[in-house]
């Protein structure tokens, strides 16, 4: 069982500080190189699935989360807000309000929908000082969210095609959901009063999730204040279970903030938001990243996805000439030379590094490559440009296997 609060720091992806704050982490260069990584892969499938990226700012108007509801139905979780030349503005709990008035920026048609926009936002939470631990539960948010606006027809479809991207991105970070929970109201909660809107948009999740064919439990208590939501839930190695993707149907919105769109009859007509989110925030889902693989990345996330380990300092040039090549390839690359020890320290200490390169004056005068696969395979020795060009596209393909099967036994 990994922690992943114990293992972030011994590998080096995040820390804290007591004068930064609790809840409040900072990443170290190889964590950046796991969340960039990640970060890259979710703009990549957005934006091949239609989604039109944007950026708004991290505070709001108080006014604007009471006309969203957050202030009536979520205002404990949200920080107090700030006194700003005789307003009062607030640290955003969610980006929904403000891709809400970006959508209403401008008249809209119906030939614009389903009208997907998504970005990577921060956002900041309340929360106890109690329930915060390492990145899965922190003040400082950065969501991988996106609103799509649509028409009531195209809303079961816009919402299946959101679970297709949830589990495209669990096959490429080799993850598997716990299991699929439809998150319904539960007595005494804040929800907002709207019984009808309520049966609506849960009908609408059950449908989904039923011709789906995932399997699936409700669960009372779990919704949003304004909607129900399905949520993937992913579990620990200690049996712990959280959310880290949702889709989520919302008529609320839309009307609190007055959405519309003109229609083929030329008449104004409602849209329905639909908020989803593929890996939920970068925070948790690299912490669950930490805890499934132990630091032993799918090669395309490895902070360092191939170790250079000349034999000698003759070797050291041929090293870095190399590691060179990987960075015009996109590939990150490390040479660990002589000086950090024998071959063998080298090789175990670059233990979690998908592929290492060993080269040694045979290699070196070949223009060859002798790689070691993580997994303990040991593919013969192959011109340095085959090798790179195999690594690389493996890593393009988001790929969890390290070796495709014409490379496997080591033949060119």
């Amino acid at each position: 069982m990994h922690d992943h609060r114990k293992l972030g720091r011994e590998l080096g992806l995040f820390g804290t500080d007591p004068l930064i704050g609790a809840g409040l982490p900072y990443w170290l260069p190889d964590g950046a190189a796991v969340r960039h990584a990640l970060e890259e892969y979710v703009r990549d499938a957005e934006r091949r699935a239609g989604y039109q990226h944007v950026y708004s700012p991290v505070l709001g108007k108080r006014e604007l989360y009471e006309i969203s509801g957050h202030w009536a139905h979520y205002s404990d979780d949200m920080f107090p807000p700030m006194d700003l030349g005789g307003e009062q503005v607030v640290l955003r709990p969610s980006l929904c309000p403000h891709h809400a008035l970006i959508y209403r920026s401008r008249a809209r048609s119906h030939r614009e929908l389903p009208l997907r926009m998504a970005e990577l936002g921060g956002m900041y939470r309340s929360e106890l000082s109690g329930v915060l631990g390492g990145l899965t539960r922190v003040r400082a948010i950065h969501l991988n969210d996106a609103h799509v606006f649509c028409a009531l027809e195209q809303v079961a479809d816009e919402a299946r095609a959101a679970l297709d991207m949830i589990r495209s991105a669990y096959g490429a970070m080799d993850i598997v959901p716990a299991r699929y929970r439809l998150s319904l109201p539960g007595p005494g909660g804040k929800y907002v009063d709207a019984p009808a809107l309520w049966r609506r948009s849960t009908a609408l999740l059950t449908e989904v999730l039923d011709r789906s064919g995932l399997p699936y439990e409700a669960a009372e208590g779990e919704a949003a204040f304004y909607g129900p939501k399905i949520d993937v839930q992913v579990r620990d190695g200690a049996g712990r279970e959280s959310t880290l993707s949702t889709v989520q149907v919302d008529f609320h919105q839309p009307e609190r903030f007055d959405l519309r769109y003109i229609g083929a009859d030329g008449a104004r007509h409602r849209p329905v938001m639909v908020h989803r989110s593929i890996v939920g925030s970068v925070e948790r889902a690299v912490a669950h990243l930490v805890e499934r693989h132990g630091g032993a990345f799918p090669a395309w996330l490895a902070p360092t996805q191939l170790a250079i380990l000349p034999v000698s300092d003759a070797e050291v040039p041929h090293a870095a000439a190399l590691a060179r090549r990987c960075t015009a390839l996109g590939l990150r690359a490390e040479v660990a030379a002589p000086d950090r020890g024998t071959l063998g320290a080298r090789v175990r200490a670059a233990r979690l590094v998908p592929y290492q390169a060993v080269i040694g004056a045979r290699e070196a005068a070949a223009g060859h490559v002798s790689l070691r696969l993580r997994d303990g395979r040991r593919p013969a020795p192959l011109p340095a440009g085959d090798a790179l060009a195999r690594i690389a596209a493996l890593v393009r393909a988001h790929s969890t296997g390290l070796w495709d099967e014409e490379g496997a036994d080591g033949s060119a």
